[in-house]
């Protein structure tokens, strides 16, 4: 079951809830099943609910996914529906982010530009948990790539998502609190580095890198 679901920026509506890529358990202790359970069976699925809602009978309704966001974007009038599509992707992205018995250095395309970006990976590892501490409020911390093919570590408030900036993604940290707060609590630091050094996905970024 840790294989990356499909992605689900081509998908037309109305939109489902896309399976988990592994057990609702299977990220213990790091993430507990009830984080995941309440995560994933209700957050992300009113995040598709209400995108469904809006589109229905307007122009949208025949749009990808990633169509609706990148046409959302910046747009006041569709704020609402911008933010719902994209937390539909970000929570997609962030599931396959991670794996059980993740994290470790990556040896793939990834790893390779993590050292020629960054210098090395306790460097990079170093600027991803700062980053993500820095923080205020929900959204999420990102890994990267930009035109040139250099990675880059940025964070995004809300619904956010790299897709509106030109920047392609590699793996994401959500560090709204419905993401931990079961777990944690108020130590938002301790659940970003327990995933960052258990969990990430780094086959599913080097899917990305070279996507």
């Amino acid at each position: 079951m840790n294989e990356p679901g499909k992605n689900v920026l081509k998908d037309l509506p109305p939109f489902k809830l896309p399976p988990l890529p592994y057990a609702q358990d299977a990220l213990q202790p790091v993430i507990s099943s009830s984080t995941i359970s309440f995560h994933y069976l209700k957050h992300h699925q009113k995040y598709i609910n209400t995108t469904n809602e809006i589109i229905s009978g307007t122009a949208f309704e025949k749009s990808t996914l990633e169509q609706i966001i990148k046409s959302t974007a910046q747009e006041s009038q569709y704020q609402k529906l911008y933010n719902n599509a994209g937390q539909t992707f970000n929570h997609w992205f962030y599931w396959n982010s991670m794996k059980p018995s993740g994290g470790g250095i990556p040896q793939g395309a990834t790893g390779a530009a993590i050292t020629r970006s960054f210098g090395s990976f306790d460097s990079f590892a170093k600027e991803l948990f700062n980053t993500s501490s820095k923080l205020f409020g929900s959204g999420w911390t990102w890994l990267v790539k930009d035109n040139s093919g250099s990675l880059k570590i940025i964070n995004t408030a809300n619904g956010d998502t790299p897709l509106t900036m030109g920047l392609t993604p590699l793996i994401t940290i959500d560090l709204w609190e419905h993401a931990y707060y079961l777990d944690y609590q108020n130590k938002r630091d301790e659940y970003a580095l327990s995933v960052i050094n258990k969990c990430l996905n780094w086959e599913f970024a080097d899917i990305n890198f070279g996507g």
